[in-house]
């Protein structure tokens, strides 16, 4: 053989690898003009206190470090603990606390505290003179106390709590103590399982019950991970006096739930029992609750839940026996709960499905009933012995309905004061408005027979939040203040004094930050309680627009439009479009335009935004409605109405003028990754996509998936149909696959995208899949990030922006 004819051989083995083999690269960065807006400090979280005299300023990194997600973790029965320090292996930490005096605009730094610590578990006491809150060290958590008035923070434990659950501190109504959980010292060695013996096989078993549940991540899988779950999760209970000083106040336990009621006088603790289930999460295994007297004196065993890994079929069902256990917000000492009428099963029929009852201490006389809703009981507001307001949904209607009714006079009829369709948000009165009564909990704000609402103001003439007055005698509703939305969107966060008419809000613009107000709506002042710049600056002059369009069936949608900023009028230039489906009931609320074209723009990481800076037409949130009415339901027509919303999104920004329609690229995340891959697969509209831990073949989520409620058995073809995996072999277009190599959301399991991309290379697409390491279904590493917009903008420069047309 002749030299030359061996190095063409070698040559083209070399290149048949290369086209084979994974690529060595270490984390990129994007361009400069994307990095300043994705690598920059953002303002710092306003927790203000009730009388809006003060605020705590909670500062954060926006990222954290992979070197911080690479710490131990242990994934136990839908939990990720950091075993060494027992908190969530994912907590988002801040690392700076100041308090701003809101009459001086005046920022306090706090004494004391250390400098870059990890602090989260951020909660007022009682009467908000002070604040607790954990820092994690190396070895664990520590408790520590911060004084309002005098500006300091001080540790009050040693760093032995137990936050594997999350928050390991309640107050005492007294605001002199907390009760904290703390690691054990009977806790025994975790095993490791790669060093573990085995001494049999894992067997699990079903006797002809039926447990259909979703794709749960993360669960346990044998008696070695029942052994790590049990002594991450045990915990002793103590009394901490705020000098630091502490008593035992209960010994080990799974500690899981601690209620204090309004008045302090007892307590609610639920502990988590065995057996334990390789097949739903932690928060699904059985329990107890029972209530203990403020010096931890038992006084009655409540509630025994099982096991619950059988329910009956559909988003509704319920499990049989006490359920949402709660506190009466407006009484010192008395509990509500509902109970299912329909035995849990939403096929059954009844005139109620749900009936709440109420038990006062000291717990020995017999429960009373006060309401039955007609759907699924989702929650009460009480207000006076005489006023309460329940809520109820029904998710196969969307149904969701508004009681008033008198809890201390049950025999009389509840009033159904609003009844309908949830996702209708043109017809969505608000949400009724509370005050801190004198145990600190929330109940009805009242004045004499009003009622007052809060709303986002959502209609066809754009969003206006509001403020009305409801007279619960009349039913009628006046309008006390609505925004103008003309130039700016202002959203309303509290009724901080109706008497006074002053509303805490938020005001924000298309190039302003969000910053917080008190706007007194009778007299008109506008008062700044912050002051925070925008970080964005090199995209404040972006032209952004909603515009508005028709689908083919005539249904409009909507998104949002942003142009590149060295735009030049007559110029086509390439189109990023995002969107997420979403799934309705009726054409009317399926149309609907939710959002404000004056909030601000604001390019967080899963932003297309970004790419205004490098040339490119941005279609952001288009609108993906899929609708089934009446018995139809929506993914019954799933692929022939994604692809008729992207035609229809195109073809509105195409007859614009603005862009290059050969030269445009999809993209989403989660759902929205689903979407790019069916609209690659069964369209020929884009020059590219970009999907991000979706999921791809609905066969492995056989029970039931975002919101389709059939499994796998029942609606096979559509099963088939929705899966881009089904139809690799017709997808033609380049498409890049991300997924965080943890993936814990329920459905989107990190094979997805595996299976999915040796499909598509078995077939010859062109396609690239980028694993990141050790991050989850949102991306939260610095380094992650910025190399997923890397990945990103690569992907796009090559396909889109300089796709090279075929005639």
């Amino acid at each position: 053989m002749k030299k030359s004819n061996l190095i063409t051989i070698l040559l083209g083995i070399l290149i048949v690898l290369n086209t084979q083999a994974q690529i060595d690269l270490s984390y990129q960065k994007p361009p400069q003009e994307i990095l300043e807006l994705a690598d920059v400090d953002l303002p710092p979280v306003v927790i203000l206190n009730n009388k809006g005299d003060f605020a705590v300023l909670a500062y954060r990194n926006q990222y954290k470090s992979i070197e911080e997600l690479s710490e131990t973790e242990l994934r136990l029965g839908g939990l990720r603990i950091n075993p060494v320090t027992n908190i969530s292996s994912r907590e988002r930490y801040y690392t700076k606390l100041a308090i701003l005096d809101i009459n001086s605009n005046k920022e306090i730094n706090i004494k004391d505290l250390p400098a870059n610590a990890r602090i989260s578990n951020l909660s007022w006491s009682p009467d908000q003179s002070m604040m607790a809150f954990t820092i994690t060290t190396l070895k664990g958590v520590e408790l520590w106390i911060l004084e309002i008035n005098k500006g300091t923070a001080r540790k009050i434990s040693n760093d032995n709590l137990n936050a594997n659950l999350g928050k390991p501190f309640e107050w005492f109504q007294d605001n002199k103590g907390l009760l904290v959980k703390i690691l054990p010292l009977t806790k025994k060695s975790l095993i490791n399982e790669q060093d573990a013996i085995p001494t049999g096989p894992t067997i699990s078993i079903n006797e002809g019950q039926k447990a259909q549940n979703r794709t749960h991540q993360d669960l346990l899988k044998n008696k070695n991970d029942e052994h790590n779950f049990e002594q991450l999760v045990l915990s002793e209970l103590y009394r901490f006096e705020l000098n630091g000083q502490s008593k035992r106040w209960k010994n080990t336990a799974m500690y899981q739930r601690i209620n204090f009621s309004p008045d302090g006088n007892y307590i609610l603790i639920t502990t988590i029992e065995r057996p334990y289930s390789y097949l739903v999460p932690y928060y699904r295994f059985p329990s107890t609750t029972v209530i203990y007297d403020k010096e931890g004196k038992l006084i009655k065993k409540i509630l025994e839940v099982p096991l619950i890994e059988e329910l009956p079929k559909g988003f509704m069902a319920e499990r049989k026996g006490m359920r949402d256990l709660g506190w009466r917000s407006d009484k010192p000492s008395t509990l509500y709960w509902a109970e299912v009428l329909d035995g849990g099963d939403p096929e059954v029929s009844v005139e109620f499905r749900d009936e709440v009852f109420i038990l006062d201490a000291p717990f020995t006389g017999e429960k009373r009933s006060i309401l039955k809703t007609i759907n699924r009981f989702s929650g009460i507001d009480w207000g006076t012995d005489n006023i309460a307001l329940a809520y109820d949904y029904w998710w196969n209607t969307r149904n969701t309905k508004t009681y008033l009714f008198n809890p201390s006079k049950p025999e009389s009829k509840p009033e159904i004061i609003f009844d309908r369709n949830e996702q209708d948000r043109y017809t969505d009165p608000g949400q009724f408005v509370t005050k801190r009564n004198q145990y600190g909990r929330n109940i009805l704000e009242i004045d004499n027979d009003n009622l007052f609402l809060l709303g986002d103001g959502i209609s066809d003439e754009g969003v206006k939040p509001f403020a009305d007055k409801y007279n619960s005698k009349t039913k009628l509703t006046e309008r006390l203040w609505q925004a103008d939305g003309k130039e700016t969107y202002e959203q309303i966060f509290d009724f901080k004094d109706v008497k006074k008419g002053i509303l805490l809000t938020r005001i924000e613009s298309k190039n302003k930050y969000p910053n917080y107000y008190f706007r007194n709506i009778l007299s008109g002042d506008l008062k700044p309680v912050t002051q925070f710049e925008n970080p964005f600056l090199s995209i404040q002059n972006v032209k952004k627009e909603l515009i508005k369009y028709n689908r083919e069936d005539g249904l409009e949608l909507s998104a949002t439009l942003y142009l590149p900023l060295n735009y030049e009028q007559g110029k086509k230039y390439p189109m990023v479009m995002w969107a997420y489906p979403q799934e309705f009931k009726d054409k009317n609320t399926a149309g609907q335009v939710t959002t404000s074209p004056h909030e601000f723009t604001y390019p967080y990481y899963g932003s297309p935004i970004f790419w205004v800076t490098r040339g490119y037409v941005v279609l952001d949130d288009a609108a993906f409605p899929i609708v089934g009415e009446g018995k139809e339901e929506p993914n019954d027509s799933f692929i022939k109405q994604l692809v008729e919303n992207a035609k229809a999104a195109i073809d509105a920004v195409d007859k614009m003028g603005y862009i290059d329609r050969n030269k445009v690229a999809v993209g989403g995340h989660s759902y929205g990754a689903f979407m790019t891959a069916n609209l690659l697969t069964h369209s020929n509209l884009f020059a590219a996509g970009i999907a991000r831990s979706g999921a791809y073949n609905r066969t492995l989520t056989p029970f039931g998936f975002q919101s389709e409620e059939r499994n796998y058995w029942e609606a096979p073809t559509i099963y088939y149909e929705m899966s881009p995996f089904m139809h690799a072999e017709k997808m033609k277009t380049p498409m890049l696959m991300i997924h965080g190599a943890a993936d814990n959301n329920d459905g989107t399991h990190t094979m997805q995208s595996e299976r999915y991309f040796n499909a598509l290379k078995g077939l010859g697409a062109t396609v690239r899949l980028v694993l990141l390491p050790k991050e989850s279904h949102g991306y939260s590493a610095r380094e992650s990030v910025l190399h997923v917009l890397w990945e990103q903008d690569q992907w796009l420069e090559k396909y889109v922006k300089n796709r090279e047309i075929i005639e």
